[in-house]
């Protein structure tokens, strides 16, 4: 005579069952996150800025808006924030135009090996300094260091022409090489830092604000 199950624990159809309904569970939620993921990482538009509406990646365009970098209470980190229009390389770019500037950028840093030295969003080395936040690099500004040693006017001109000749402009023991780098080429770099600068990484570098000195392309290097 087949004996009786004394618990549901030890139910086998119980137990078949309760698989079951996680393994569906767990299928629903996968497809549901990978829906929301892409949400979350879609890029925006040159209309998302006009209207003021935040996206995680902004479009192209927003190498045409001013970025700062501020501690949000309701996060508990350092958000980018989207300000007033400025000119970039003294001109404003349509999105087709800024798009093409960056897709240059990206090339180039995948050309160039940026990654071998640099970290870029969380991928990469840490010999060199994190180029994640660099464009909000204080020593780029009005006044700053690196802008005063190349003489230049605007951060991204600095941010070029140190890009173009770093051997130039020394300001560490481990000193970037010279990779060759075009005007052009430079120009569509810093809109590649520009416009990373901009993507809510959800406060990473962590404490950038606090340890700016961390994340220089031209400063201190990262410990």
């Amino acid at each position: 005579m087949e004996k009786e199950n004394l618990s549901v624990w030890t139910s086998i159809s119980f137990w078949r069952r309760s698989a079951a309904w996680v393994t569906g569970f767990a299928v629903i939620l996968l497809i549901w996150l990978t829906f929301d993921t892409m949400g979350q990482i879609s890029m925006g538009s040159a209309a998302d800025l006009e209207n003021g509406i935040t996206k995680r990646v902004p479009s192209p365009s927003v190498i045409n808006y001013h970025i700062d970098y501020k501690m949000s209470k309701k996060r508990g980190h350092e958000v980018p924030v989207i300000g007033k229009k400025e000119p970039f390389f003294g001109k404003e770019w349509s999105e087709e135009e800024a798009a093409k500037l960056l897709h240059l950028g990206k090339l180039t840093s995948q050309a160039k090996n940026c990654m071998n030295c640099h970290t870029l969003l969380g991928n990469g080395a840490y010999y060199a300094p994190d180029l994640t936040k660099a464009w909000l690099d204080p020593m780029w500004k009005d006044g700053g260091t690196m802008q005063g040693m190349t003489g230049k006017s605007t951060k991204e001109e600095a941010m070029a022409e140190f890009l173009q000749h770093p051997s130039k402009y020394p300001t560490h023991a481990r000193m970037m090489p010279n990779l060759g780098i075009t005007a052009e080429e430079a120009k569509g770099l810093v809109a590649f830092l520009k416009h990373m600068s901009a993507i809510d990484t959800n406060g990473f570098p962590r404490n950038f604000s606090k340890t700016v000195d961390d994340y220089k392309i031209g400063g201190t290097y990262a410990k």
